[in-house]
């Protein structure tokens, strides 16, 4: 099996595009779920959300999501520095969900109030996940395999995930991989019919929490073989050393409640990576900000990991569930708290949960050097993925 190492990154935001606004703000400890414009909350128990301010770039008739994504890609692939030649081989693995639904929901209201809106065509054409990938790949002359992945919230992740694969098995030498989505009427207006968004910015991790908070945005990852990067000279950021998935075959939206899918997903990234639990300093927790998923994944991690010794913390107090998107966003997060011996705060924890027997970083950035860290990302139907990432060797 050949080494998978990490030798680009690129984000979408609700702090902005690029990857210095995105790690500025997560170091600072800054909170981007504001009030939400995209789409109407008028009525609704939560009108804040996590969006991404200004223009995305791209032609206007792609979707956001679309848009989001090509920026993220755009990025990676310029900081990895990847040829037209070296893009002509390289594989595209996407995490996706909501697709172009943004563009075709506000299509179909406005059919409903008996307008004929223009771009019709475009907005229906973009509607389906897969779009995403066939616009990355057209627009940025990527021709190796393709595909894309609909895991719920895990998307991103698996997408990783699976790029690796084809990297260690020998199928490719380099892929792009990551998730996006973007904000949607349906989305939004699902789980706040559920009563399972906070009225104000969620607060994962804390007694007192109420709910998630809806974001969105891109991320997009080089992944290549170690001997690969090696040749080129170029910088390698981290190396994803293993990853573990799983499915707790339990129940449609509830995790298994001792947590023993994503048990089986944090172990099996250990072994996949020949590492003790003992040599993990860092979780990027799920960290949704609901009392179920919290305390479950709490629990999990404490029956792989120990109590007390670990840095766990959620950066979705800041961003919000990207969904499809969290996965990539999350590794993104993860790699760069290897890199720059910084973990991320829970911004928005203030009374620690009682049953979370971690140090879960509330408020501020803490310096931390740690040699390998897991990101967890779990999504509907007990999609459970685990990636581990650790310094590269010399």
């Amino acid at each position: 099996m050949r080494r998978v190492v990490v030798t680009g990154l690129g984000a979408v935001t609700p702090f902005g595009a690029g990857i210095k606004p995105y790690w500025a703000g997560l170091a600072g400890g800054a909170c981007a779920i504001r009030p939400l414009t995209l789409i109407d909350a008028g009525g609704f128990r939560c009108r804040i959300a996590a969006e991404v301010p200004g223009a995305t770039g791209g032609s206007p008739r792609r979707s956001r999501a679309d848009r989001l994504a090509l920026g993220a890609a755009l990025e990676a692939l310029e900081d990895a520095g990847l040829t037209a030649a070296d893009r002509a081989d390289t594989a595209l693995v996407t995490g996706a969900v909501g697709g172009g639904m943004l563009e075709a929901e506000a299509w179909y209201w406005a059919r409903a109030r008996g307008e004929r809106p223009p771009g019709w065509a475009a907005a229906l054409r973009a509607i389906l996940p897969g779009s995403h990938a066939e616009t990355l790949g057209h627009r940025l002359g990527l021709g190796g395999p393709r595909h894309t992945v609909v895991t719920a919230c895990s998307s991103g992740a698996v997408a990783l995930a699976e790029a690796a694969d084809l990297i260690a098995d020998g199928v490719v030498d380099v892929a792009l991989a990551g998730g996006v989505d973007a904000m949607t009427r349906m989305c939004f207006m699902g789980f706040n019919a559920l009563k399972l968004l906070d009225p104000e910015p969620c607060r994962p991790f804390d007694r007192d929490r109420r709910g998630m908070s809806i974001g969105e945005g891109a991320a997009f990852v080089v992944l290549e073989t170690a001997e690969r990067a090696r040749a080129r000279g170029v910088r390698v950021y981290a190396e994803l050393a293993g990853h573990g998935m799983t499915t707790d075959a339990f129940h449609v939206t509830a995790p298994e409640p001792e947590g023993d899918g994503m048990v089986r997903a944090m172990r099996a990234a250990l072994a996949a990576a020949g590492e003790s639990a003992a040599a993990v300093g860092y979780v990027n927790a799920h960290g949704t900000a609901t009392s179920q998923n919290d305390r479950i994944e709490a629990r999990a991690i404490a029956r792989v990991f120990g109590e007390g010794r670990l840095l766990v913390s959620s950066i979705k107090s800041m961003i919000g569930h990207t969904m499809a998107a969290a996965g990539g966003l999350e590794a993104v997060a993860t790699i760069l708290t290897l890199t720059e011996a910084l973990i991320p705060p829970t911004a928005t924890l203030v009374t620690p949960d009682p049953e979370v027997a971690f140090d879960c970083v509330p408020g501020v950035a803490r310096e931390a050097a740690v040699e390998c860290a897991i990101s967890n990302s779990f999504g509907f139907g007990g999609q459970n993925v685990t990636l581990l990432f650790r310094h590269a060797a010399s």
